[in-house]
């Protein structure tokens, strides 16, 4: 509006003549922009989660789908083909696309869903699942294919990053529980792209190595945890094919206890994480070990038990000797003795043969591991308690320079020089024969 005049104004600019203006009705409007959005932006990919789920009567589905800053209405026409329709549900994100357009009874602008698709890790769930089926329908999860792993592997190969914490967990239980054991690393990314490659080609690499070069006894692929993302490489059919075509038997230790994946089902065995892979790896070896560690110690004191019977019954024997006849109860002591003697022999050469065959075999199943250090430290125990048992026996003690006196008369044997008279005949007896005596003189 201006004004021309002090007191004049042009009303024209006010009021326009009715004839150039440009007047729609609600309806032309609302298909002005209709046309105008169906042009400029068509059909389009909305990512969102879906909210306000319904299904109509007449079998077309009705929601909206969200974000944190706006939201758009959706509907899905029942005859219209459209796959994984099935994860709609509230609170699903989801990748649709679709045409965009207008409702115009409500002047609401709508998207018309041609597609559905799961957004970032529902995708990877839904790729999992595919895959999953494929190989389980071709029989790479068959248990009947499964190999048992061998009791006391010599030599393994491990399939995993050099840098990561799985292979630091897998070293320090194998020094453990059996340092004897052989690692051969085959370094492969386990995350990002082309990891899945690598792993494969060191699962065929280690195939190869053992044809060629040295005889592996296992393969264990692992890698510590993460999201699905992260272990996705382990997901891959590249992968899965590698573990079934391998001749080797094959062990997958991936994430934690609660993560499965496409190569846990492939694998000979599955371990929840890498420490409980070699843990399952060395158990044969390690309690083998702690049984040999635990057979000695019982050895020893099934040994000593014998010990303590025999020396019971020696100090017995000895008892009732000092209370009979010194000759008759002597020579029965002796007697007794040698029986001991020779029982004790017996059960010991009887024990130690015994052991022998048990440690031999032990050995034969075991020489890996080599315990023959801990057998000769037994076996040399076992020598000294028989020196010392043999020390103890009543001719070693006479050999000592050790002697018996008797009354030559009647035989008693003297316990105490008070009691002896001048002139009294005595009788020593000695390692080697006897001797005969007489008092010179008696005990001031």
């Amino acid at each position: 509006m201006s004004k021309q005049s002090n007191s004049q104004w042009d009303f024209g600019e006010l009021f326009p003549v009715e004839a150039t203006r440009k007047v729609f009705s609600v309806a032309e409007l609302t298909e002005q922009i209709r046309r105008l959005l169906e042009k400029q932006i068509g059909q389009v990919w909305v990512s969102g989660e879906v909210t306000n789920f319904r299904t109509q009567s007449s079998g077309h589905i009705y929601f909206t789908l969200k974000d944190a800053n706006a939201q758009i209405a959706c509907v899905l026409f029942r005859n219209e083909a459209v796959p994984h329709r099935e994860l709609l549900a509230d609170g699903q994100k989801l990748l649709l696309q679709g045409d965009l357009t207008i409702y115009e009874v409500r002047g609401q602008y709508q998207l018309i869903v041609r597609a559905v698709e799961l957004q970032g890790v529902g995708a990877l769930q839904v790729a999992f699942e595919k895959l999953k089926q494929k190989l389980a329908a071709e029989g790479l999860f068959a248990v009947e294919r499964k190999r048992l792993l061998p009791k006391f592997p010599q030599r393994i190969g491990l399939v995993t990053s050099p840098t990561g914490a799985a292979i630091r967990d897998v070293i320090h239980v194998i020094e453990r529980r059996n340092p004897g054991l052989e690692i051969i690393l085959a370094p492969a990314r386990v995350q990002g792209d082309g990891a899945a490659r690598e792993i494969a080609g060191a699962i065929h690499l280690l195939n190869l190595f053992s044809q060629t070069n040295a005889n592996l006894d296992l393969i264990l692929i692992t890698r510590g945890g993460g999201s699905l993302e992260d272990l996705w490489a382990f997901n891959e059919e590249a992968v899965a094919r590698a573990i079934f075509e391998s001749a080797l038997p094959v062990v997958s230790a991936v994430g934690h206890e609660t993560d499965f994946t496409i190569a846990d089902f492939v694998a000979d065995v599955r371990a929840a994480t890498p420490s409980v892979a070699a843990e399952l790896i060395t158990e044969d070896a390690f309690s083998s070990l702690r049984f040999l560690a635990q057979y000695g110690e019982r050895m020893q004191q099934l040994v000593q038990r014998q010990f303590a019977d025999k020396q019971f019954l020696l100090e017995h024997n000895i008892e009732r000797l000092m209370r009979a006849h010194p000759r008759r109860k002597f020579q029965n002591w002796q007697q007794r003795v040698d029986d001991l003697q020779e029982d004790l022999s017996r059960c010991l050469k009887h024990r130690a043969r015994h052991s022998q065959i048990v440690l031999q075999n032990l050995w034969e199943r075991l020489h890996r591991i080599r315990p023959s250090y801990f057998l000769k430290q037994r076996r040399e125990q076992l020598r000294q308690i028989e020196r010392r048992l043999n020390a103890l026996g009543p001719e070693q003690v006479l050999a000592r320079g050790y002697s018996i006196t008797l009354d030559a008369a009647s035989g008693k044997v003297l316990r105490n020089a008070e009691n002896v008279k001048t002139g009294q005949k005595l009788k020593t007896r000695l390692k080697t024969g006897e001797v005969f005596s007489r008092v010179e003189k008696e005990s001031e």
